[in-house]
């Protein structure tokens, strides 16, 4: 669809591109809007908290744009794509989205729920780091197996299973009486409904993502802004824009638990979704290259670790000055990748 997408958009004028840019902001914004509140709506009929919603129908709508990455990549051979888009994207969701919500409004944590999800995001990545290690597989670098890729899939659904098993525990935890005023007369209708407005939504955030980037990786190249600064900046961001989008408007409504919960799934599914199926469609599994122990995977698990310290602490949210770190660790994890190339 992204080539598609791409041919037509590069037989139109300049400015027909930037006009089509604003469009794409327009629509990226209300899906986002719509996802959002639909979200919250869902989260008061089942009585569940927002944070469940986001950490597993909500994430697992933003995360499909890294799984048609991963495993389109992984089909034509391309593992450093495949496995850097999901590693990448974790890095991002943790650094960039986190602190960036953070900075723009309220994020509190639930703490039973961050509880059990964060130790499953934090487990995930140490997992992903344990079975890339070189000397479980032959060769010089590590290599993820097909088998490796189906076992992740398996956790996948067991993480989805128990997510809304433990719902039903921490009714408590939902949307409080006041959430419940503001929405009771939009949440009449059925639950059906709302989940299909909720992946409606999802494919407007989807599709107008990747109308915008590739409108702007055109205009881009036409003004003479490099292709090197194109793929290491524009593209990479590019997969992670749902989730932005979504944290954002989230925090911006009141919603930052739904915010939270959203990168706390993405993180867990772009283990287990992006790199599990990447991996189980390739019949000679992921290779990961040998020059990924030097900063990708290294810098995965640290900014796990510091989240995870973060949401352990004693407080019920992510401050502003803990959003800086997070931030910071991501600017730094980018200026490495160049200073290493």
């Amino acid at each position: 669809m992204e080539e598609l997408i791409h041919g037509y958009l590069i037989s139109l004028p300049t400015l027909l591109l930037a006009a089509i840019i604003v469009v794409s902001l327009g629509v990226l914004s209300k899906g986002a809007d719509v996802l959002v509140d639909e979200a919250v709506i869902l989260s008061f009929k089942w009585g569940v908290p927002k944070m469940i919603i986001g950490a597993t129908i909500i994430s697992l709508g933003t995360t499909l744009p890294e799984a048609s990455v991963s495993v389109l990549a992984a089909m034509q051979g391309n593992a450093d794509l495949a496995l850097g888009n999901a590693i990448g994207s974790i890095i991002a969701d943790t650094g960039l989205i986190i602190g960036l919500a953070s900075l723009l409004g309220h994020l509190p944590i639930e703490k039973l729920v961050v509880e059990r999800q964060g130790k499953i995001q934090l487990g995930a990545g140490i997992l992903l780091a344990v079975v890339c290690l070189p000397f479980l597989s032959p060769g010089e670098g590590g290599n993820i197996s097909r088998m490796v890729g189906i076992l992740f899939l398996v956790l996948l659904g067991l993480y989805i299973y128990y997510s809304i098993k433990w719902s039903k525990i921490t009714d408590a935890l939902g949307p409080g009486d006041e959430d419940g005023i503001e929405i009771t007369k939009e949440a009449d209708g059925s639950v059906l409904l709302l989940i299909g407005k909720i992946f409606a939504a999802i494919a407007m955030v989807i599709l107008s993502s990747k109308v915008l980037i590739s409108s702007v990786e055109i205009t881009a190249v036409r003004v003479g802004i490099p292709q090197s600064v194109i793929a290491a900046t524009l593209i990479a961001f590019g997969t992670s824009l749902p989730e932005l989008i979504t944290a954002v408007n989230a925090v911006r409504k009141g919603h930052g638990e739904l915010a939270v919960g959203n990168i706390v799934g993405a993180d867990i599914l772009n283990v287990l979704f992006v790199v599990g199926s990447a991996a189980a469609v390739t019949p000679g599994g992921l290779v990961v290259p040998s020059n990924y122990f030097k900063l990708q995977i290294p810098a995965m698990v640290i900014i796990l670790l510091v989240f995870r310290f973060f949401t352990k602490k004693r407080g019920d949210s992510i401050t502003k000055p803990e959003g800086i770190v997070l931030l910071g660790m991501y600017f730094v994890y980018l200026a490495l990748n160049y200073l290493w190339i």
